[in-house]
């Protein structure tokens, strides 16, 4: 039976609903996803290998021939949620406007997978000297617990690695790391009239606020790096809770923060030097502060300008590899031992939003792209 098309493959993976979220109203297996892309790969003589990561989420590795290093072309499989009466078309149907194929999933990045099918099916006929390894992988837009179950698992996977969010077809060898944190603080509840009635939760956290700032100043005069558009780290304060009317003193306040560190920055080091600035405040005002991340964090992420990938790549695009401060799963994909860069056909200024799309005319530009990638890394 042939192979549907490659637009037909595209549509079928944008209607194939693969929502990851943290709520779980809105999150939804990956599975449908999957098995559309073990169907095809199959077809094609790939050996395809489901992995469950955790209850309906699912990494597929397919592979081609055999040997210690070769290529490994890598992406996600999940989408953001959706509004539906925020697109001027339906977000799991492909749909052709100006164009451009538009459809949840088109550009961040399940239609990747379209295009990296069509660039490999024409090149099976050669004998693979090394192999060429498809990866989708479950909930990046979440947890990465796909990713982070491949690199805990520690199976080499190829030599080199390129995973395909929107970079428009610009290779990129850097990105800031991610962490999402959260201090909470629980102090005693009084009448106001008295502030020896209570321990103001409140006020140690504009205490610990201020140390945090603190912290930033520091980072952002010791670490710079002119690559990026935002060269420091940045630390956002991304909302705040506490007490619960004005004639009361606080009881409990909590702080959650978002911190994107430079590739160079130790995390670890980053969260002991917070830890030492609420140890005394604790003390200082009477609370327990407890702190603690809302998600395991992203690493940073460098592979170094004379890496073979990364003059490859920018060979092949006659760009030169930039840095970007979306957070992807080139950390973990560089911890099993790949040489690894980010670059795919899609804009990340329409990843995330209603009518995201892909440029047709990146599709040939792309597929080309592939192709030469597979051909170094496999076949010669």
């Amino acid at each position: 039976m042939p192979l549907p098309s490659l637009k037909d493959q595209f549509a079928a993976l944008i209607a194939a609903p693969s929502v990851s979220c943290t709520q779980p109203a809105l999150d939804q297996s990956n599975r449908a996803v999957i098995d559309l892309l073990a169907g095809w790969l199959g077809d094609l003589g790939f050996t395809c290998e489901i992995q469950q990561v955790t209850p309906g989420k699912f990494n597929l590795l397919a592979s081609r021939g055999t040997g210690p290093g070769g290529l490994v072309l890598a992406g996600h499989s999940d989408t953001v949620p959706f509004d539906p009466q925020l697109w001027q078309s339906d977000p799991l149907k492909l749909t052709e406007v100006d164009g451009r194929w538009v459809g949840l999933g088109s550009c961040d990045m399940k239609g990747f997978f379209a295009l990296v099918i069509e660039a490999v099916t024409p090149l099976l006929e050669h004998d693979f000297k090394q192999p060429l390894l498809i990866l989708a992988t479950c909930d990046e837009e979440s947890s990465m617990s796909g990713a982070r179950a491949l690199a805990e698992a520690g199976q080499p996977l190829g030599r080199a690695a390129v995973i395909g969010e929107p970079t428009g077809l610009k290779p990129i060898r850097m990105h800031k790391g991610i962490l999402m944190d959260r201090i909470d603080i629980l102090g005693r509840s009084g009448h106001s009239s008295d502030p020896n009635l209570g321990r103001s939760a409140l006020e140690a956290m504009h205490a610990a606020m201020g140390e945090l700032m603190d912290l930033r100043r520091g980072w952002q005069e010791k670490y710079r790096n002119p690559q990026f558009t935002v060269p420091t780290p940045t630390l956002n304060f991304g909302c705040i809770h506490g007490g619960d009317n004005p004639n009361r003193i606080c009881g409990q306040c909590a702080l959650e923060f978002d911190l994107r560190p430079l590739p160079g920055m130790d995390v670890e080091q980053l969260r002991a030097a917070i830890r030492s600035k609420l140890v005394p405040l604790a003390e200082r005002f009477e609370v327990q502060i407890d702190y603690a991340p809302l998600f395991p964090e992203v690493p940073p992420f460098e592979q170094a300008a004379d890496a073979e990938l990364v003059q490859l790549a920018e060979r092949l695009t006659g760009h030169r590899a930039e840095a970007v401060a979306f957070g992807t799963e080139a950390p973990y994909l560089q911890q099993l031992g790949c040489q690894t860069i980010v670059l795919g056909p899609g804009d990340i200024a329409c990843a995330h939003q209603p009518g995201e799309y892909l440029e047709m005319s990146r599709i040939e530009p792309t597929v080309r792209l592939l192709r030469d990638l597979v051909r170094h890394y496999c076949l010669s």
